[in-house]
C-alpha cells in the first residue's frame, strides 16, 4: 500500500510520519512517497522523516519527489498539505484586512478568502492527476481552509475526498480529559462548518453526559466555551472568537507585535535548523509551538478507518446531501461521522439550532461563491464573497478587499488575469 503525501516539506511532516510508524500494524503502508516542489526544504525535512522510519521501520520505502504525477501515480491514499505561497502569502493575508480594519486570520475572513483563491486551482490539478493516475485512491485533505477546499475538490471533480481539521479532536481530547477518562470512550456529537463549528452534546461510551457535566465541560475549555455556551447552549469551536467577539480579537490583532505568520515564520526557521541535524530522529518538542496538535493522529487514525473498514467515529468534511436540510445538498460540512471503506456515513444533524443557523447559511454562501470565484477567476462572484461574509462589514470595505488581496497575491492568482 502507497501512501503519498503532498507538501511534504512542511514541518508538520516529521509528526504525520510518527502517526504512520504508531499504527503500521494496523495499516500495513509499504511505500511512502513524499513530494514537494521545493526540494531543499523536502531534503531537510524528509531526511528526518527518513531516519525516523529507519530507526523504527526499515522496510517502509520512503521516496522524495518534486514530480507530483509520478508521487499519485497508484497511490492508495493522497494527503495534503499544501501553502501557496508559504508564509509570506499567509502574513499578507493578515496584515491587508487588518489595514483597513477588517479581522486578518489564516482560515477565517477575508485572509482565509485570499488563502482559498490561490489553493483551489492548485488543488483541483492535484485532484485532476488523481483521476487519471489514482482513480481509486482516498484524497485527505489538511489543506486550509479545509471546507472550502473540500468543497472545491467535491464538486467540481470525481476524486472520493475528505477534509479533516485537528480542531474537532482536540474537543474531543478536551472533553476527555474534563470527565478525567480515556479519549476512545468521548465521542462529540459536533455539526457545523470548518472553523465554524459547535458541540450539541459529548457522549461517554455513547450515551450522552449529563446537562451539568455538559456546561463545566464548556467551562472549562475557555471563557470564549462557558460564555457562548450561557447563551446557545452549544459549545463552539475556538474560532468562533472571531464572530462572537469580533472587537475584541481586531482589537488584539491591532494591537500585537507580529502576526501570527511572522510568529510560524520564526518558529519553522528554528524547526528547519533542528530537522538538519543528522543525530535527530523524532520530532522536536519545538513542533509543538507550531500549531497542528494531533493532525498526526487524526489524518492517519482517518486512513486507518478507511483502509480497515472500522467503522470509527471522525469529525470530517464531507457533502451534505440530506445530513442537513437548512443547506444546500452539494455543501461540505464538517460534522460527526461513521468512517469505513465506503467513506463517512454522518447521522442526519436535523435542522440547524435557530441561534446559529443564520451565520452558518451566511458563511456557507460565503463558501460557495468563493469556490465559483476560485476555480474560475470570477471577480463578480469574488466581491460577492466577500460581501456576504459576517465579518467585512460594508460593500466598499468589500471592494477595498478584493482589491488589495488580488494585488497582493497577483503572482499566485493566474485565474484572475493577473
Amino acid at each position: 500500500m502507497k501512501l503519498t503525501v503532498i507538501g511534504a516539506g512542511s514541518t508538520y511532516n516529521p509528526e504525520l510520519v510518527e502517526g504512520i510508524l504508531d499504527r503500521r500494524a494496523a495499516l500495513p503502508i509499504t511505500r511512502l512517497d513524499l513530494m514537494d516542489i521545493d526540494r531543499e526544504r523536502l531534503e531537510i525535512v524528509g531526511g528526518l522523516a527518513r531516519r525516523m522510519v529507519a530507526a523504527r521501520a526499515p522496510d517502509l520505502d520512503v521516496r522524495f519527489l518534486t514530480d507530483r504525477q509520478e508521487a499519485i501515480a497508484g497511490a492508495s491514499f493522497v494527503l495534503t498539505q499544501v501553502r501557496v505561497g508559504g508564509n509570506a502569502a499567509r502574513i499578507l493575508d493578515e496584515k491587508v484586512p487588518l489595514s483597513m480594519g477588517v479581522i486578518g486570520q489564516e482560515t477565517t475572513g477575508p485572509g482565509g478568502f485570499a488563502k482559498a483563491l490561490r489553493t483551489i486551482p492548485v488543488m483541483l490539478d492535484i485532484a485532476r492527476d488523481i483521476e487519471r493516475l489514482a482513480p481509486e485512491a482516498w484524497l485527505i485533505n489538511f489543506t486550509n481552509p479545509s471546507g472550502i477546499i473540500t468543497q472545491a475538490v467535491d464538486t467540481l471533480t470525481r476524486v472520493k475526498v475528505l477534509g479533516l481539521c485537528n480542531v474537532p479532536i482536540n474537543m474531543r481530547y478536551d472533553a476527555a480529559k474534563a470527565l478525567e477518562v480515556d479519549a476512545s470512550r468521548v465521542t462529540l456529537d459536533y455539526f457545523g462548518l470548518n472553523h465554524l463549528s459547535f458541540v450539541r452534546a459529548v457522549l461517554l461510551d455513547g450515551k450522552p453526559v449529563s446537562r451539568q457535566q455538559f456546561a463545566t465541560l464548556a467551562a472549562q475549555m475557555g471563557t470564549t466555551e462557558k460564555e457562548v455556551f450561557e447563551v446557545l447552549g452549544l459549545i463552539p469551536n475556538g474560532y468562533l472568537h472571531y464572530y462572537y467577539y469580533r472587537d475584541q480579537a481586531l482589537a488584539k490583532l491591532q494591537a500585537a507585535a507580529h502576526t501570527r505568520g511572522e510568529e510560524v515564520l520564526e518558529v519553522e526557521r528554528e524547526l528547519i535548523e533542528q530537522y538538519r541535524d543528522p543525530k535527530l530522529r523524532e520530532k522536536p518538542a519545538a513542533l509543538s509551538k507550531r500549531g497542528g496538535a494531533r493532525y498526526s493522529e487524526a489524518a492517519i487514525s482517518l486512513v486507518q478507518s478507511l483502509h480497515c473498514n472500522s467503522g470509527d467515529s471522525h469529525v470530517v468534511n464531507v457533502r451534505n446531501g440530506d445530513i442537513c436540510p437548512d443547506l444546500p445538498p452539494t455543501a461540505t460540512m464538517e460534522v460527526s461521522a461513521s468512517v469505513g471503506a465506503t467513506g463517512a456515513q454522518a447521522a442526519p444533524v436535523g435542522p440547524l439550532p435557530t441561534p446559529v443557523r443564520g451565520l452558518i447559511q451566511a458563511v456557507k454562501a460565503y463558501e460557495e461563491l468563493t469556490v465559483q470565484a476560485g476555480a474560475q477567476g470570477d471577480r463578480q462572484a469574488a466581491l460577492q464573497a466577500l460581501l456576504a461574509h459576517p465579518l467585512v462589514p460594508s460593500l466598499p470595505v468589500a471592494r477595498r478587499l478584493l482589491e488589495g488581496l488580488l494585488e497582493a497575491h497577483r503572482a499566485y492568482l493566474p485565474q484572475f488575469g493577473a
